[in-house]
């Protein structure tokens, strides 16, 4: 089968292309930011990439037309290709849809869902599987660095593994329903749950219904690992549930739980009363032992047990832009981070708060540039979610609201400044050897890692 992508370089769909061509389809695909790293990547497989979105792509003849979420239908003519498209009364389909039918059909899928952590909890318990010799399939939202590769089929057989991470955003201008709906996956964690997407969803009341949409596609035999901290959650499960549940993360001893008892970096894993495992690793943050008991508790409802997953999580690698160190100049670190709810930066920040000595500075520096920030929904957490930064420095281009007032609070604690060389030489004058500072943002932040480090060494 040809099938031809529109919107290839988003991290799911350059994911389903890698699959795709994995599994021997002809693959080719356009975008209008056709860029490295996923053009390069994309490349290597020998997909042919097309700048943007053009009507005259019809003539490559594809057998199906693969539709991105980032397609709208536009009055501006933004996306021409799907006007055409339309027009001709050709197939097409979304990316979630065509997964299903072709990777996903007979496997058992482990979905991991929830607003914060799927990138990172979906490459522990892919990682977990192959660990324990499972050769799981796997597409993530990002670059796992125990396997180098953001998706894979793995072993293709009945029942084998498949691992998603599992988006609540919807799924295409011609379908709303979550992503995940299509996944069916006989394995599903639920880690979170928070309002997001403001875009999209008025309320978490309308999050919680697609979550409850989800529960209802696990089968009688399947298992649900639910955060038993999270109330959400809770309302979820009470609309309705058929499957078997595991909860994670309890606060105090609860029968057939699993919870942690130490620190993030080094804890003991309980079921009730019983030690079940011991966790020694790499990671920091509260949320990433969190993440660690959701995914060990999904593995071990396909055999694997705590003792298992422990030593796989002992030689873990997270993923690329979660915390990650970018490099070292005049004695001060760069991070970059994926952050950009408030909860996922006030995670991250605590996250590196415990990794650094109590003496040393964590420069925040961020840019409000998903689309529920971009609305202004979520500003009136920000001194909140930067509460333990000793300096916070915020990118004002491209919004239409006032940073500066919405962190007025935090009064000289923080900075706004209008694009990335302001925020670089603001940075730049403030920061003294021994500093932290930490990146955060959706996006690429046009570069600021880079230039930081440049300004910094000279």
């Amino acid at each position: 089968m040809h099938i031809h992508i529109l919107g290839i370089c988003g991290t799911f769909m350059g994911g389903l292309a890698a699959l795709a061509r994995e599994a021997g389809h002809r693959v080719t695909g356009c975008d209008a930011n056709v860029y490295p790293p996923m053009s390069t990547q994309l490349e290597a497989l020998g997909i042919e990439l097309i700048e943007g979105f053009g009507a005259e792509q019809l003539a490559l003849k594809p057998d199906l037309f693969v539709i991105g979420n980032v397609v709208t239908r536009s009055s501006e003519g933004r996306f021409p290709l799907m006007e055409a498209i339309l027009d001709a009364g050709l197939p097409y389909t979304s990316g979630p849809q065509w997964l299903a039918e072709h990777v996903l059909q007979g496997r058992h899928v482990l979905a991991v869902a929830g607003t914060h952590g799927k990138t990172t909890t979906t490459s522990m318990l892919a990682w977990i599987l192959e660990h324990a010799g499972l050769n799981p399939g796997f597409l993530v939202g990002g670059v796992p660095q125990n396997f180098g590769v953001s998706a894979r089929l793995g072993t293709v057989t009945p029942r084998s593994p498949f691992v998603i991470e599992a988006d609540e955003y919807d799924t295409a201008f011609f379908d709303k329903r979550s992503k995940f709906v299509h996944y069916r996956p006989r394995t599903a964690v639920l880690n979170n749950l928070e309002f997001d997407h403001a875009d999209i969803f008025p309320d978490l009341a309308a999050i919680e219904t697609q979550f409850h949409h989800l529960v209802r596609t696990v089968p009688p035999s399947g298992r649900l690992v639910v955060n038993a901290r999270e109330e959400a959650l809770q309302r979820v499960l009470q609309r309705g549930c058929w499957s078997e549940v595991q909860r994670f993360g309890a606060r105090k001893e609860e029968p057939g739980t699993l919870r942690a008892r130490g620190e993030p970096s080094a804890f003991d894993v309980l079921r009730g009363a019983l030690k079940v495992a011991r966790v020694e690793w790499d990671l920091a943050g509260e949320h990433n032992q969190l993440n660690a008991l959701a995914a060990m508790a999904a593995a071990e409802h396909l055999g694997v047990t705590p003792e298992q997953s422990a030593a796989a999580l002992a030689v873990f690698k997270n993923v690329r832009r979660r915390l990650e160190l970018r490099g070292e100049a005049g004695g001060v670190k760069v991070y970059d981070d994926f952050a950009h709810h408030p909860t996922a930066i006030r995670t991250t920040v605590n996250g590196l708060r415990r990794r650094i000595a109590p003496a040393e500075r964590i420069l925040a520096v961020f840019e409000p540039r998903s689309n529920t920030m971009k609305l202004g929904t979520m500003k009136a957490q920000l001194p909140w979610a930067l509460e333990e930064v000793d300096l916070a420095f915020c990118n004002q281009a491209g919004l239409g609201w006032d940073a500066a007032e919405a962190l007025l609070p935090m009064g000289a604690q923080a900075q706004v400044h209008e694009g990335v060389d302001a925020l670089v030489a603001a940075i730049v004058k403030a920061a003294r050897p021994g500093d932290h500072v930490l990146c955060m943002s959706n996006g690429g932040f046009g570069g600021i890692h880079e230039k930081l480090l440049a300004a910094l060494a000279r």
